[in-house]
């Protein structure tokens, strides 16, 4: 959420690093301030519109985010709608800056910025189920598109991105935080949901990682996270992409609706998009309720990880979805 303090507080180094890349910089408007910083600046020259972020320190190496920017480059080759990558005046991807009022150093990194609205805002004002069941079926085909990509993509060596794979998503130090350690769980729930995620290792542990089930992901495609402008829709936020099964991708792109009395539509047109780009088997479809599962604990890992936020409100809506799914999920 983006306040006035973020915006004294980054700006300065939000210049700063703007002087490393091959635009002249026209206005700075601050647009997220959350765990990265983002902001839209013009090109004084056209006009053209960019998004500059600082990125949080403690996430990523300056390798990782590379290699974001490698797959995010691939993708635009291949004709998927992303945010086009920009590199510095000297041929670097990214710059180097200072936050003067905390010191801590950021990588910084400009992009071409997308006109549209965000999908989610899209599907919060429509009253029209099959509006809305249209717009799923959308992100479907993309989400398959993008699944296409990865799975034929030969990355290069100097490739490196985490994995959600069975220790990063159930183990001991999986990459969201160790959510069973969030101090909204009584004990008796925090004995479930580590029942739970013992049964979900051994259930990821098997399962298979062939290309054309487990690549390269988004891992965060969900409506907030994709822009709509007329019917073109754009993924932004690679920020947790990695490698990890495209059921997990599909599951995150539906689980904001899956309390919603329409969800059976919105699910149905979103597979029938997907299937329109790209086969997706029965088999894959009966993992989803294991990986809607594994998504909100992840979630509930990040709320532990992030206490200054203040979501309790969030987390317990969370929780009380979490625990059901986990009764459920040990009951096979």
């Amino acid at each position: 959420m983006a306040d006035d303090t973020g915006a004294e507080i980054f700006a300065p180094a939000a210049e700063e690093a703007l002087r490393a890349f091959p635009i002249e910089p026209h206005g700075l408007e601050l647009v997220s301030h959350s765990e990265n910083v983002t902001y839209r600046v013009l090109d004084r020259r056209d006009g053209a519109a960019y998004g500059l972020r600082l990125h949080r320190p403690w996430y990523h190496t300056i390798d990782e985010l590379i290699s974001e920017r490698d797959w995010i480059r691939a993708l635009d080759d291949a004709g998927i709608a992303v945010q086009a990558p920009i590199g510095t005046r000297d041929g670097q991807e990214y710059a180097s800056v200072t936050i003067p009022a905390t010191r801590e150093r950021r990588f910084a990194g400009l992009a071409r910025w997308t006109t549209g609205r965000v999908l989610a805002e899209v599907l919060r004002e429509t009253t029209d189920t099959g509006l809305a069941a249209r717009r799923f079926e959308q992100l479907g085909a993309l989400t398959a598109s993008l699944h296409d990509q990865a799975a034929a993509w030969q990355p290069p060596a100097t490739f490196t991105r985490h994995a959600l794979d069975a220790d990063g998503l159930m183990g001991n130090a999986p990459h969201w935080g160790p959510f069973w350690d969030h101090q909204g769980f009584s004990d008796a729930e925090r004995r479930l949901v580590l029942d739970a995620r013992a049964g979900l290792h051994a259930a990821l542990a098997d399962l298979d990682r062939q290309p054309a089930g487990y690549s390269l992901i988004h891992a965060d495609m969900h409506p907030g996270n994709v822009l709509v402008d007329g019917d073109v829709l754009t993924v932004i936020d690679f920020d947790d992409a990695g490698w990890g099964w495209h059921a997990y991708d599909i599951a995150v792109a539906l689980v904001y609706q899956q309390r919603e009395a329409n969800y059976a539509v919105f699910e149905g047109a979103y597979v029938a998009g997907y299937r329109s780009v790209r086969q997706l088997s029965e088999e894959t479809l009966a993992l989803l309720p294991m990986f809607r599962l594994i998504r909100g604990l992840a979630q509930i890992g990040w709320f532990h990880q992030r206490p200054e936020l203040d979501r309790m409100a969030r987390f317990e809506e969370t929780k009380a979805i979490v625990i059901e799914q986990c009764r459920e999920f040990l009951k096979k």
